[in-house]
């Protein structure tokens, strides 16, 4: 986007579905107009992108929560095509040992409910902390929810900052005693433990990069639902180039506090089903987020790409710092 500005020699400048196509990568990728941040009318978004940038451009190198084996067509383009250094560390989630993790879940409550489930048979709902969503969205995820028929643990923040009125006539009785099938969250949840456990079948999720390489190293497949910044252009590398995920359909980028088209349930349910169901296309989507866990966690162990990318790191940090002595 920052070398290129595919908007700017763009045919169509006023249709907002004319597909642009992002040049000089290694596969072919086209996003809609109304996907992509406009220089035009976010000029100050566009700046800091500038300014990260050319800050990166600057440095020694570049630390990425990434593994080879996940991306290495993009792997050799950030080293041959931009020039750059780059050290791939990740999946840093996998670095943990969790340990000190239950004092911080206990009395949640979710995992206990999680264990009760069975395998692959709970969605994921989950936008991260900075991303918002007006009460009519809240209204058609819970609509989505309750249509799509499948168990679910949804993440919907602090309870003061949203009326009762946006929940849907009957949804409140999903998460009741007497009707478990939904487990809502009110604050923060533990998500790498949420999405390690055997009940998970999918995630509905922004494609934050770390949300997507948590996911990719559980092996849990993706509902794509991108908003803002990287996210669409991640949404890409989820669905069409590793074949993890299925595109909910969003088409506009807007911030995290500013208002969105309102997807309706029907969709959102249709998009989960799509994911959890026993088509070919599921199945397809699950092998792969499969293979896919088994290379994230080879690469962090002695030996993985990731590992000796470190060593690298290391290595050359240390031989610099050296030479500048000298």
């Amino acid at each position: 986007m920052l070398r290129n500005n595919p908007l700017e020699t763009a045919s169509c400048r006023d249709d907002p579905d004319a597909l642009v196509a992002l040049p000089g990568l290694p596969h072919r990728v086209e996003l809609r107009r109304s996907q992509m941040l406009d220089p035009e009318t976010r000029p100050e978004e566009w700046a800091f992108y500038q300014s990260s940038n050319a800050a990166d451009e600057r440095s020694f190198g570049e630390v990425f929560n990434s593994f080879h084996e996940l991306e290495p067509d993009y792997v050799e383009h950030f080293h041959k095509t931009l020039g750059r250094r780059a050290w791939l560390v990740g999946p840093v989630a996998l670095a943990t040992t969790g340990n000190d993790v239950p004092v911080l879940v206990e009395g949640s409550g979710c995992l206990p409910w999680l264990n009760t489930k069975p395998a692959g048979s709970v969605v994921y709902v989950s936008f991260g902390t900075l991303t918002s969503f007006s009460l009519a969205e809240r209204r058609e995820i819970a609509r989505g929810l309750a249509l799509s028929g499948k168990n679910f643990v949804w993440v919907i923040g602090g309870s003061d900052a949203y009326p009762p009125e946006w929940m849907p006539e009957g949804f409140a009785e999903l998460t009741g005693s007497n009707n478990n099938r939904g487990f809502l969250v009110r604050g923060w949840a533990p998500q790498t433990l949420i999405l390690n456990q055997p009940a998970l079948g999918g995630f509905v999720t922004l494609c934050g990069w770390n949300s997507v390489v948590e996911a990719v190293s559980a092996g849990v497949p993706m509902v794509t639902w991108p908003r803002y910044a990287d996210q669409f252009h991640n949404e890409k590398l989820v669905v069409e180039v590793l074949k993890v995920g299925v595109s909910l359909g969003a088409k506009d980028y807007a911030s995290a506090m500013e208002t969105h088209v309102v997807i309706p349930g029907e969709v959102i349910a249709g998009s989960i089903n799509r994911l959890m169901g026993d088509s070919l296309e599921s199945n397809s989507i699950r092998n792969k987020s499969k293979e896919l866990r088994v290379k994230a966690r080879i690469a962090v162990e002695k030996g993985g790409s990731s590992y000796d990318d470190v060593g690298r790191l290391m290595d050359e940090l240390v031989a610099g710092r050296s030479a500048v002595k000298h």
